[in-house]
């Protein structure tokens, strides 16, 4: 009896080969529409639903969703990365688009660190880990991890992207101030069918002084039709009121 319950067992595991079990024993499949069909019926209550803390962001968000290529600018703690992650995570869930791509300069603020032991994708964990912390607060840790293994969302670095097309993805650049304008060029020349590419920076944080090439680029764009440019200001800061308060003295 007990060998034939170890077999029923197995033959259970075997039926679900498409799905992944996550750390947080979940069972999520993001090949199906309702990726917590197995295992549970709704998000783990880790998650919290995403709402717009201002007229700023809904602003963004709907830019986001009703144009191909947009530019996300503004200070520290305005939610630029929070609201991109949130639509990502919307139209992955939904199945709106195959994956969620992140990329960024691998550029440091301050002295660099020197060498970072690991693979490739181990050197640039420390540069994904901020959009990756807002996605785990949208879709739970298990979803993420999920995602991640297999290929739903992926990093690339900005050096790497020379050649590549993305098709049916969101695709993230985020601290595009520290990017120069070739870069730039060759990041948005990449946008394939079905795409939709975010670019967030803060043009008063640039770690690269002068050569940033985001004011530019922006200019060279803005005019071209489905290329949207949101500014957020020092009033639309949710984070806290002393960051606010701070920004305002380097002003």
């Amino acid at each position: 009896m007990a060998r034939r319950n170890s077999r029923q067992k197995q033959n259970k595991k075997n039926n679900y080969h498409l799905d992944y079990l996550s750390d947080d024993k979940v069972v999520v499949d993001l090949k199906r529409n309702d990726p917590f069909s197995k295992s549970h019926d709704k998000p783990s209550s880790k998650t919290k639903p995403f709402k717009p803390q201002n007229d700023a962001q809904k602003q963004f968000v709907s830019a986001i969703k009703s144009n191909t290529v947009v530019f996300g600018l503004g200070p520290a703690g305005t939610g630029k990365t929070f609201c991109t992650a949130a639509v990502a995570a919307e139209y992955l869930m939904n199945g709106m688009i195959d994956r969620i791509v992140f990329t960024r300069p691998a550029v440091e603020a301050g002295p660099s660190m020197g060498f970072l032991p690991g693979k490739l994708e181990d050197k640039f964990d420390p540069f994904f880990s901020a959009f990756k912390n807002c996605l785990v607060q949208l879709m739970g840790r298990g979803v993420v991890d999920c995602a991640l293994k297999n290929g739903n969302i992926t990093t690339e670095p900005l050096a790497y992207m020379r050649g590549k097309t993305f098709n049916n993805a969101l695709v993230v650049l985020d601290e595009a101030q520290n990017c120069t304008e070739a870069e730039l060029k060759m990041f948005i020349t990449r946008i394939g069918k079905g795409a939709c590419f975010v670019i967030n920076g803060d043009l008063d944080q640039a770690d690269i002084g002068q050569h940033s090439g985001l004011f530019g680029t922006i200019k060279r764009v803005e005019a071209v039709s489905q290329i949207y440019v949101h500014e957020f200001e020092h009033d639309d800061i949710v984070r806290s009121g002393i960051v606010k308060d701070i920004l305002c003295c380097y002003q």
